[in-house]
This record gives C-alpha cells, structure tokens and sequence, in this order.
C-alpha cells in the first residue's frame, strides 16, 4: 500500500443558500494506486459530509465540491505534508503601527 494526501474541498451551506464559504481538508489514504487512492478519498470526502443545526436554529451543510488534489506522499518521520506560500499585499496607510522605539525595545526593559 501506498501513501497519498487528498486535498477535499467542500462548500458551506446555511439554510440551503450558499455562503461562499468553503472548507479546505487535507486527509491521508492509503492505497495501491493513484486510481484507487482517488477513490478511497471520495468515499473518505462523502462520510465527511455533514448537516447540522446551529446555535441558531439554522440547517448548516457541508457539501462535497471535489477532491482537488491527490499526491503519493513517503510517509516517514518529519515528512513533508503541506507547505504553502502567501503572498500578501501591504497596507498603504494603516490607522495604527507599533512605534519603532517600542518595537526595538526588548522584553527585559519593560517595567
């Protein structure tokens, strides 16, 4: 048996009306192949799915969207499972930043 990571997503229902908002998972299966590791993840995403009612009486559903991703993963100590880059984009005028001063002053000299 082999060893892949599946990316799942699913999408966020409250309601029955879409909120635009979705869950990102990333789950282990093990299988003998790349064709039968994407299946394993399809039944792993299906039992995932869920509806519930909130704290406010609202039916919330999360609702398989895809099995987006699907690698063979070396499962060994300190193996590498995600790693991701964000690129984000800075501020042109915040309301409020750390004063330089305080930012280089070190934790030892507060009193």
């Amino acid at each position: 048996m082999k060893a892949y990571t599946a990316q799942i997503i699913y999408k966020i229902k409250c309601d029955g009306i879409s909120t635009e908002q979705y869950e990102e998972q990333w789950r282990l299966v093990f299988a003998s192949d790349m064709r039968d590791a994407l299946f394993q993840a399809r039944v792993v995403a299906k039992e995932e799915e869920t509806t519930f009612v909130d704290r406010h009486g609202r039916t919330v559903a999360w609702e398989l969207v895809a099995v987006k991703d699907m690698q063979e993963v070396d499962v060994k100590h300190g193996s590498l499972l995600f790693s991701s880059v964000k690129e984000i984009e800075p501020i042109a005028s915040p309301l409020w930043t750390e004063p330089e001063t305080v930012m280089n002053k070190k934790a030892d000299t507060w009193h």
